[in-house]
């Protein structure tokens, strides 16, 4: 009776009771549902609220659960949306207590009960749950091999476990649908690698990583995606990664090769997914470059050809800077094992210094006529490359300079500006120090065209009726001059020579001239049988051969070496360019060989002709040096390295004032390794040498610490 008292002050009738109680419907007047809670009813309100929604949604699974076939996903999403409905409904009623009594009692909220309860009743019911995983698993199924399925239905399905708490769906559906789906791309994986080669198989990877990706904008959690794009890449690219890139006739090194940029872009872009994919790739592809550079440079038939041994080299490189920015986002990684690879396989061939200053001069001599400016800048720009790479740029450096001087010297230069711009390049990358000698070249011969100027000027008038001379004076320093042995020149050349002479030290105080009549040139007239005349431009040891036939038609070997006293090398090659070059042999040799021997005699070939005015009658010489020209500028270049390591060695010391031999060796190396590598036993000897002249002394105690005294 005291109930139903309280039950009437509160405005409400039996009937409102018993429609809360037996959950027919979930509508209570507003106004009743707060008269409850402010009359201390709320508990009442909200556990006849738990029962009655509870008792009708137990009704709910039980027709869900008899509900057949396809249709079972439809009914579930159509009765979760009415519930949906209807708990907004409640919450509108019941909002007074939602914001009064719940927080006051720290009971769950009417919208979030609701859920609860769907998710307790519904959801994991014994007869639902399994039957819900089993469903949603079987439609991805279906699409993953084919199917169509509805898309929206399922967003709907998925959407319902996400509200319901990301503990649902992740425990409910996203577990299982993980292992699923690792399973099915373990299984799919396996058959792929047998039948497929390298790049179909990552064709297929790739459409599979694509569809799982679309498959989570569809109807999956977003934060799905990094979940399951890591399963696909576990199973499909990391299981069989060593595989894929090792695959005969069609892994990695095969693409390359071949210049499958698509296939290779495919392969980064998949292997960049998985931890160590990138690295795999990098060191297979580090490996293939110094193998192919190996037998680049080991190769006796690729040597013979210094020009063409480095224009491989350049098409390699270009090769694979092709793929690695078409197909490897320009990762500097791969730029960078490029680069230590070609390093490393180029500095195998210790004559790489000396071929690329002969492609240099090739190039600087002929290679570049007719080609523009951007494109000479381009050629000299792949040379400064592979300058870079060099670990002894000192060498080439003396190369270089030679090759220079005869450019210079014979006027067979393409262009000046060009010659310029690889020397400014030169001297960006290597300092002033590195290039100075070589501009120094460059004033000689501006230098040189002044002085002739003047003395044609001053004796021009006296020599009108003599041979006309070229004189280019030479800065002992800065060019690569031996000292030779000045040849016997011809009493017509010599007195003009002496005129020169005297004219330059008349306007020269404290200058000393000395004639490298090894890098001179010559143009003489000759007349031959039936009065036929040609101009030969001849070097100027050839000069001094041929002007010994005004007087004689016969010479010996012999005579001829006692009438010049040309060096017997460059006698013997100034004699072969005359006498054995077809169409130059102005000479004749008996007996007719290839070779010159010392008892071979030469004729004046009065028979020569050429339909030629001017004939151009080159020496016969190697491209490259001779073992012991090579001897001799590694001589050379020794020598010119102790000074160097010297000063560094005292640099060193001077800062520090005392050091330990090891770590004297670390720091040489370092300050020195940008022109050449120093010999750790040259540094120890250059050490003991500056201890002779007490720049340095050894530590009484400790005989590997030096001390430096000032």
């Amino acid at each position: 009776m005291q109930h139903k008292k309280l039950i009437r002050q509160a405005g409400l009738s039996n009937v409102d009771v018993l429609i809360l109680s037996r959950g027919k419907s979930y509508l209570i007047p507003p106004k009743n549902a707060y008269n409850m809670v402010l009359h201390k009813f709320g508990e009442k309100l909200y556990s006849g609220l738990v029962s009655t929604m509870t008792a009708h949604l137990k009704e709910i699974a039980k027709h869900i659960e008899s509900t057949q076939g396809g249709l079972f996903l439809e009914e579930l999403n159509r009765i979760w949306a009415e519930h949906n409905k209807a708990l907004q409904m409640i919450r509108d009623i019941l909002m007074y207590m939602d914001r009064t009594f719940i927080p006051s009692t720290h009971k769950t909220p009417v919208h979030e009960l609701g859920l609860n309860l769907w998710r307790d009743n519904i959801i994991h019911s014994s007869k639902i749950h399994k039957r819900l995983q089993d469903t949603l698993l079987e439609l991805v199924q279906h699409e993953r091999t084919g199917e169509v399925i509805n898309r929206g239905l399922m967003r709907n399905v998925i959407q319902m476990l996400m509200d319901l708490g990301s503990s649902v769906y992740q425990e409910d559906f996203e577990k299982p649908f993980l292992d699923v789906s690792a399973d099915f791309y373990r299984l799919e994986s396996q058959q792929y690698i047998e039948c497929c080669d390298c790049g179909d198989y990552l064709k297929k990877a790739e459409k599979r990583l694509i569809e799982e990706i679309e498959r989570v904008s569809h109807y999956l959690d977003t934060k799905s995606e990094p979940k399951l794009t890591n399963v696909v890449e576990k199973e499909m690219i990391e299981s069989h990664m060593h595989r894929l890139v090792h695959m005969e006739n069609s892994g990695l090194v095969n693409m390359i090769v071949n210049d499958k940029y698509e296939d290779l872009g495919r392969m980064y872009n998949l292997f960049r997914r998985v931890s160590t994919g990138l690295a795999l790739i990098r060191d297979v592809m580090t490996t293939h470059i110094r193998e192919i550079g190996k037998q680049l440079v080991t190769d006796p038939e690729k040597l013979k050809d210094p020009v063409d041994f480095v224009q491989r080299l350049l098409d390699e490189k270009d090769k694979h800077d092709k793929i690695i920015s078409s197909a490897f986002n320009n990762d500097k990684t791969f730029q960078n094992a490029l680069n230590s690879s070609f390093e490393f396989f180029i500095n195998l061939n210790p004559r790489s210094p000396e071929f690329i200053s002969l492609f240099v001069d090739d190039k600087l001599r002929k290679g570049l006529k007719g080609v523009t400016e951007e494109d000479v800048e381009i050629i000299l720009d792949k040379v400064m490359m592979l300058f870079r790479y060099l670990q002894e740029k000192d060498v080439f450096e003396k190369y270089y300079k030679q090759h220079l001087a005869k450019r210079l010297l014979s006027g067979k230069t393409v262009s000046d500006d060009a010659e310029r711009s690889l020397i400014v390049k030169l001297k960006t990358e290597c300092g002033y120090q590195f290039t100075s000698k070589l501009e120094g070249m460059f004033t000689d011969m501006k230098t040189s065209q002044d002085t002739m100027q003047g003395f044609h000027a001053a004796v021009g008038a006296d020599l009108a009726e003599g041979p006309s001379l070229t004189v280019q004076v030479l800065t002992t320093g800065s060019w690569p001059t031996q000292s030779v042995n000045t040849c016997n020149l011809p009493s017509e050349i010599l007195g003009v020579c002496d005129r020169f002479k005297t004219y330059y030290l008349g306007t020269h105080t404290g200058r000393r001239l000395s004639w490298q009549t090894n890098m001179g040139t010559a143009d003489l007239k000759a007349t031959f049988g039936k009065g036929q005349k040609h101009e030969l431009n001849v070097s100027t040891y050839q000069m001094c051969i041929l002007m010994l036939f005004n007087k004689s038609d016969r010479m010996s070997y012999k005579e001829i070496e006692q009438a010049t006293e040309i060096p017997a090398s460059d006698l013997k090659r100034c004699l072969q360019s005359l006498a054995c070059v077809k169409g130059k042999n102005v000479l004749r040799k008996e007996p007719m060989s290839k070779d010159i021997a010392e008892d071979d005699a030469f004729y004046f070939n009065d028979k020569f002709s050429s339909k030629f005015y001017k004939v151009k009658i080159g020496t016969v010489v190697a491209q490259k040096e001779s073992e012991p020209e090579k001897q001799e500028t590694r001589q050379r270049v020794e020598e010119d390295r102790k000074p160097q390591i010297e000063a560094a060695i005292v640099r060193i010391m001077k800062s520090r004032r005392v050091l330990d031999h090891n770590n004297i060796v670390a720091e040489v190396t370092k300050q020195l390794q940008s022109r050449f590598l120093p010999n750790p036993v040259v540094i120890k000897k250059r050490i003991e040498s500056l201890i002779e002249r007490e720049f340095l002394e050894r530590d009484k105690t400790d005989r590997k610490l030096y001390r430096y005294l000032a």
